[in-house]
């Protein structure tokens, strides 16, 4: 199968504030006033685990149909934790990501148990997000 090429274009509207546009649709993206913005949108920490809970939901649907049950809906609660002294520039010792993210999913089905882990393990296997957050993908940037 050929790759797929997604892109999206940025602007500043703000030191805090960023607009996204992702094929038609606008992204407002923004740091809560405490930590100096104007609380307009997500920050971009939060649309990393509002794009890995979208991309669950879509794999949790694929996968259940694919092991053979109906999947009425699903239920993912994500927490990450991350220590923001290197995004300000105070410490160095620590990355500057998410050094942990836990997921929870809760599914409304009727899978047994045994089905519903092959279930999970398929969706993380799969899911290009959490696939991203996993591993190292090379990011190449330049000027102009």
């Amino acid at each position: 199968m050929a790759d797929l090429r997604f892109r999206v274009k940025a602007h500043s509207e703000n030191p805090t504030k960023t607009i996204v546009k992702a094929r038609g649709f606008e992204i407002v993206i923004d740091e809560p006033e405490d930590l100096g913005g104007t609380n307009q949108g997500a920050n971009p920490v939060e649309f990393v685990l509002a794009a890995y809970a979208g991309c669950l939901n879509v794999m949790a649907h694929v996968c259940a149909k694919e092991l053979g049950f109906e999947m009425r809906g699903i239920k993912i609660d994500i927490v990450g934790n991350l220590n923001p002294a290197r995004l300000f520039g105070q410490s160095f010792e620590e990355r500057a990501g998410y050094k942990e993210i836990k997921v929870v999913l809760n599914p409304d089905c009727d899978a047994d148990d045994a089905t519903k882990t092959k279930w999970l393990a398929a969706i993380l296997d799969r899911c290009p997000v959490g696939d991203n957050l996993k591993h190292v993908t090379e990011i190449k940037a330049e000027l102009k």
